[in-house]
C-alpha cells in the first residue's frame, strides 16, 4: 500500500486531481457554514448581477447568488456519486464474481443480460430509466447505479477469470472451504485494483450523467442547487448573463477531469508491471 502511495504521488497530475476532489469533499461536508449566502434566498433587486466584491460569481434570474448554490451543488454531485457508484459497485461486482466463480449456464446468463444493457449508450440507458422511473434524486441515482452495473460485472467477472484456478483457490476448496467464503475472503480482495480505478471513473460519469439528466428536466427537482439545474436554468438568459452557465460549467468540468485523471494515476500505480519495474 505505502509503495502504491508513493507511486501515486509521482503521477503529479493525478495528485493534483487528488487534492481537488479532496477540495470539493471538504466543501460539500461544511458548505452549510461556508457559503455566504443562503444558496435558496432570491433577491430580485440583484438579479442577473455580475460578478463583484458581494457576489464573486454573480446572480442567477432569481437574485441568488451562484458561488453559494455551486458549493451545495457539490453535496448533490458527492451524493450521487457515493449512492450510485456504491450501488453498480456492490451489485456489479457480487454479478461478476457469481458469474466467473461458477461458469457454465450461470455466467451465460448474467454476461447476456450485461451485455444487453452494455448494447445502450450510457446516457442514452439512463435516460430510459428516468423516463420509466420518473425524475426524482433517488430515481437519478438508481439510473445511472443501473447503467455502470454491468461494467463492475464485467470488471470483476474477469479478473476472477484470471484467478479461479489458482493453487490457493484449489487449496482451499479442498480443505472444505465453502464457495461463499471463497469468493469473500480470497478472489474478492484479489480483484480490488481494477474495481478501485473504475470507481474513479464512475464517478466521474455520474456528475456529468446528473448534470446532464437534470439539464434535460429529467434529473433532480428545480428547487435543488444543483450544478446541472443550474446550467438548465442559466440556458434562456446566457447572452446577457455569461456568468449563469460559465461558473457551473467550469464546476462540472473540474470535477470531471479531476475524477478521470486520477483513475488514470490509480490505474498506473496498480499497474503490477510498472511495479516490477520498480
Amino acid at each position: 500500500m505505502r509503495e502504491t502511495w508513493k507511486r501515486f504521488k509521482q503521477n503529479r497530475f493525478a495528485f493534483v486531481g487528488f487534492l481537488f476532489i479532496a477540495l470539493i469533499l471538504v466543501v460539500a461536508v461544511f458548505a452549510k457554514w461556508i457559503v455566504p449566502y443562503d444558496p435558496y434566498a432570491m433577491n430580485s433587486i440583484s438579479s442577473l448581477a455580475s460578478p463583484n466584491a458581494q457576489h464573486w460569481f454573480g446572480t442567477d434570474q432569481f437574485g441568488r447568488d451562484i458561488f453559494s448554490r455551486i458549493l451545495y451543488g457539490a453535496q448533490i454531485s458527492l451524493k450521487v456519486g457515493i449512492i450510485a457508484v456504491g450501488f453498480s459497485l456492490f451489485f456489479g461486482t457480487m454479478i461478476g464474481i457469481v458469474a466467473g466463480y461458477f461458469g457454465g449456464k450461470i455466467d451465460q446468463i448474467l454476461s447476456r443480460i450485461t451485455d444487453v444493457l452494455f448494447a445502450f449508450p450510457d446516457i442514452l440507458l439512463a435516460l430510459v430509466i428516468m423516463a420509466i422511473l420518473g425524475p426524482s434524486l433517488t430515481n437519478l441515482m438508481i439510473a445511472i447505479g443501473i447503467v455502470y452495473t454491468p461494467i463492475f460485472a464485467r470488471i470483476a467477472r474477469g479478473a476472477v477469470l484470471n484467478i479461479r484456478d489458482s493453487l490457493y483457490i484449489e487449496a482451499a476448496r479442498s480443505m472444505g472451504v465453502s464457495s461463499f467464503q471463497i469468493m469473500i475472503r480470497h478472489i474478492l480482495p484479489n480483484s480490488l485494483a481494477p474495481l478501485i480505478v473504475q470507481v474513479t471513473l464512475s464517478f466521474a460519469f455520474a456528475i456529468l450523467a446528473e448534470a446532464a439528466l437534470s439539464f434535460l428536466g429529467l434529473g433532480v427537482s428545480p428547487d435543488i442547487p444543483s450544478w446541472g439545474i443550474m446550467l438548465s436554468e442559466a440556458k434562456d438568459w446566457m447572452e446577457i448573463s455569461w456568468w449563469t452557465a460559465i461558473f457551473p460549467g467550469i464546476a462540472i468540468t473540474l470535477a470531471v477531469l479531476s475524477f478521470n485523471i486520477m483513475g488514470d494515476g490509480l490505474r498506473d500505480a496498480l499497474d503490477p508491471r510498472l511495479r516490477n519495474e520498480r
